[in-house]
């Protein structure tokens, strides 16, 4: 295929399969948008705590750890379109229990919070997948527009999902909204089935026995922390991610908290996902902006750049603002945090060999998105003892620290070139 003439999201739009997996992820983000207005909120109902309110963010992170390495190097040696469509499959059972649940008078706090981690689990089988799904679709060449093709396109649909999440809520109620994402979970699986382009991997593992099986995995999972540790920018995106996703989980574990005890807002959900939504938006403007930065500005200094708007946003929301100014706050926040996740995630593919595209993407995710949980455990924590706003006071501080330890890296020299691979 020849990168001879500029790639554009609009000479995409017309390649069918990357149409339908575009088309997969934004009915994903829609039913997933539902969630994330409905799981915190429900939390919240059922426990009245800040602690296992914040668990529901820490939750959806938390499997990447555990998962992350073996996910990336099984999605490397088998058939990824088959990984997707059981991941989908299994968090739209998990999902549709909490319903039925509240219908019998049995949901528990956790209850709600085992289903977090049984779709959060299904993720990182997904998400391994797609990695490597991804540029076997389009190619290596055409990757960051597909990914702007992708990420705009979902998240254009999360501005406005998270506001019919939050009168879902209101007209369902919490736990019966979340059987709008169970049924997206389906859709999903079904318009990954109709891509017919191969997905990959190019070849699949032969038969074996178990133990050699096991030797195999292991050789293919130290094969790719080689690459994510050796390769400079790649290591170094991911590394001071690590920072941003601490700061990240913590500002995302507490804003149903900053909205209901500290804002006043009206627990049914309406103005909550609006809040979301606001996020949403700066995603979107993130995801649109990084194919026009990236031809103009070195990749480490996209990264500082996003890291430097973060600061003040967050340090903003720590002063509890208008409702008004934390929309506008919340934007500036994902915009920062999107742009730094994007351009690692852009990096990431397009330096790595095709054979390890699911093993680096996810370890590196699996390192720099680690810091989520934690994150969101701390600020679950010292919001119980101290307040939403100190909690918040301390996520800008971490982003702060990153962006002093970013700066003495090689990312402010350092652009996107063969001489770095």
């Amino acid at each position: 295929m020849s990168a001879a003439a500029p790639v554009t999201t609009a000479r995409l739009r017309h390649d069918r399969a990357l149409v339908l997996f575009t088309a997969a992820r934004v009915v994903a983000v829609t039913g997933s948008a539902v969630t994330g207005v409905a799981m915190p909120l429900l939390v919240l109902q059922l426990s009245g705590s800040a602690f296992l309110t914040a668990l529901v963010a820490a939750g959806q992170v938390a499997p990447y750890l555990m998962f992350g390495l073996i996910a990336g190097a099984v999605a490397d040696r088998v058939p990824r379109r088959r990984l997707m469509v059981a991941a989908q499959l299994s968090s739209a059972a998990a999902l549709t229990t909490v319903p039925l649940a509240h219908a019998a008078d049995l949901l528990a706090p956790a209850h709600a919070l085992v289903v977090v981690l049984v779709v959060a689990t299904s993720f990182v089988w997904f998400d391994a997948a797609a990695f490597g799904a991804l540029p076997a679709i389009v190619g290596r060449d055409r990757i960051v527009a597909a990914n702007s093709l992708v990420w705009t396109s979902s998240t254009l649909v999360a501005i406005a999902a998270p506001a019919l999440g939050g009168l879902l809520v209101a007209w369902l109620g919490a736990a019966q909204a979340l059987s709008v994402d169970a049924a997206a979970y389906v859709g999903t699986a079904v318009l990954v089935l109709a891509i017919a382009a191969p997905m990959g991997p190019l070849a699949v593992g032969g038969p074996g026995d178990e133990s050699v099986i096991r030797a195999t995995l292991r050789a293919d999972i130290r094969e790719g922390l080689r690459f994510v540790l050796r390769q400079p920018t790649v290591r170094d995106l991911t590394l001071v991610g690590v920072g941003n996703s601490i700061a990240g989980g913590a500002v995302t574990a507490l804003l149903v908290l900053l909205a209901v005890d500290e804002l006043g807002v009206p627990g049914d959900g309406r103005r909550y996902g609006v809040m979301l939504a606001a996020a949403a938006a700066g995603g979107f403007l993130a995801a649109s902006a990084l194919p026009w930065l990236s031809r103009r500005l070195p990749t480490g200094w996209l990264t500082l750049g996003g890291l430097a708007l973060g600061v003040p946003a967050v340090a903003g929301l720590a002063a509890t603002p208008s409702y008004t100014t934390v929309l506008i706050l919340l934007l500036g926040w994902a915009f920062s945090n999107t742009l730094v996740i994007l351009n690692g995630i852009a990096t990431r593919q397009r330096v790595t060999p095709d054979h390890l595209q699911a093993r680096v993407n996810t370890t590196a995710r699996m390192i720099a998105w680690g810091g989520t949980p934690f994150g969101a455990v701390l600020g679950g924590l010292a919001a119980q003892l101290t307040g939403v706003p100190i909690a918040l006071g301390g996520a800008a501080t971490v982003l702060a620290v990153s962006l002093g330890i970013a700066t003495s890296t090689g990312l402010r020299r350092r652009d996107f070139g063969s001489n770095d691979v």
